[in-house]
């Protein structure tokens, strides 16, 4: 078992390749967190998946997980997700319900349309106090879907996780 998982959460694919990306680079274990009730991936629904999204963000909706996500044996626990209403989706808050981070080292990234990491990185910190969280990297949608190679390896790099 790999020291590194990469956890994601992914609708569109734009942090499923992020995520791909940071496995291939770190040899990590890559897991999705997957929904009990898949979301719409169709683009062409982006308004209906929009305001759904921002109902579960306005009702404080803990949307299930239908995978059960083994944390024990990873050290570092890369977490992503897509930005949705300037942070992130509900689902990553039942993520940090259900299991315990503590003593382990988190770094997030995600994906955005402009709204860097939206104060999530912080958010995450508050949200588990017993863990250490890293410096996260934002990237832009559209240079998710054209390759976010030399920006993890960079990022990588400064983090010094190999």
């Amino acid at each position: 078992m790999s020291k590194n998982l990469v956890l994601y959460f992914s609708v569109y694919g734009t942090a499923k390749t992020v995520a791909e990306e940071i496995a291939k680079q770190t040899g990590a274990d890559l897991v999705e967190i997957q929904p009990a009730l898949p979301y719409d991936s169709n683009r062409e629904n982006y308004n209906a998946l929009a305001a759904y999204a921002k109902r579960e963000h306005d009702e404080d909706m803990r949307p299930e997980i239908k995978n059960d996500i083994n944390i024990k044996g990873h050290d570092n626990i890369f977490i992503g997700y897509p930005m949705w209403w300037y942070t992130f989706p509900m689902i990553i808050y039942t993520l940090f319900d259900k299991y315990d981070f503590s003593g382990k080292t988190i770094i997030p990234f995600n994906t955005h349309m402009g709204s860097s990491d939206g104060g999530t990185y912080r958010t995450i910190a508050e949200l588990e106090p017993n863990a250490r969280v890293l410096r996260g990297l934002p990237v832009e949608m559209s240079e998710a879907e054209r390759g976010s190679e030399k920006a993890v390896a960079k990022w990588l790099k400064a983090l010094n996780i190999n």
